[in-house]
């Protein structure tokens, strides 16, 4: 991984949009903090597309579709994307599964949910379940007291025995049954919402992220950037970011951002 300050005016000038996860890339220390959220609004009146892909649940993703400066939200890692339409002035939404197909898988994350807190104590159900339409969320260091790697991978274990999809992030393990992920939905997003074929996408889209369940991200887009906290997680993953940037979470994201419209406010001959 090269630091961000590497990163070229050629290839800054060559990006269309940015597309980033949220914790702990975007916050910092389970905050969203005055200059991640202002370098999103400079991102957004410098015309660029702009779209966080995260496992944060359906309720939180209504409401940032709804008021952050962005063209669409991937949530729950690819349940679904929501968009505002603001000729319409309406919140529009497309699910990978129906509600009748949601309902049936509901009641084996359920079952789960009971052998997960049976046989790790120490982890408890994300506090944003309530407002999640698909998958289960099992934290083990935002509102817990943060568990060893033991017991992460029996959470992991357990979902896979049960045959789920399974992906860690910086705060929860989250599963769900279905072919889908945030790769996956990202690329629907961009398709069927923005009309931009993935191969363009993968040229002229920046991707930001920080932990293992962003790795799909890294592997298929030309140009990734991680924040400085990915550091404690790259000895486990197999497909690292391009760049990295010095600072942590939305710190590093406002990092990242200068350094884009630094160099795209110069030009690439200058």
């Amino acid at each position: 991984m090269k630091n961000i300050n590497d990163i070229t005016r050629a290839e800054c000038a060559g990006i269309r949009g940015v597309l980033f996860d949220i914790d702990d890339t975007f916050t910092l220390e389970g905050r969203l903090i005055p200059e991640a959220f202002s370098a999103l609004w400079k991102l957004h009146k410098h015309g660029l597309i702009l779209a966080p892909i995260t496992g944060r649940p359906a309720g939180w993703c209504d409401h940032i579709a709804r008021m952050w400066p962005v063209d669409g939200v991937i949530g729950e890692n690819g349940a679904f994307y929501y968009y505002y339409d603001h000729d319409k002035h309406k919140l529009c939404h497309r699910h990978i599964f129906s509600a009748e197909e949601v309902a049936g898988k509901r009641k084996e994350l359920e079952a789960i949910k009971e052998e997960i807190l049976r046989k790790v104590p120490g982890a408890g159900v994300a506090s944003d379940q309530p407002f999640r339409i698909f998958d289960l969320a099992i934290d083990f260091r935002e509102d817990v007291s943060e568990l060893i790697e033991a017991e992460i991978v029996e959470i992991c274990n357990i979902f896979k025995r049960h045959g789920a999809e399974y992906k860690v992030s910086s705060i929860h393990v989250n599963g769900w049954f279905g072919g889908y992920n945030k790769l996956s939905t990202t690329r629907l997003f961009l398709e069927e919402r923005l009309s931009i074929s993935w191969e363009e996408a993968v040229k002229t889209f920046i991707f930001a992220g920080d932990s293992p369940n962003d790795e799909p991200m890294f592997q298929a887009m030309n140009l990734t950037v991680g924040v400085a906290n990915i550091l404690r997680f790259s000895s486990k993953m197999k497909h690292l970011p391009r760049y990295v940037t010095s600072k942590s979470g939305g710190l590093g994201f406002a990092e990242m951002a200068e350094q884009i419209l630094e160099h795209r406010s110069k030009g690439v001959n200058t």
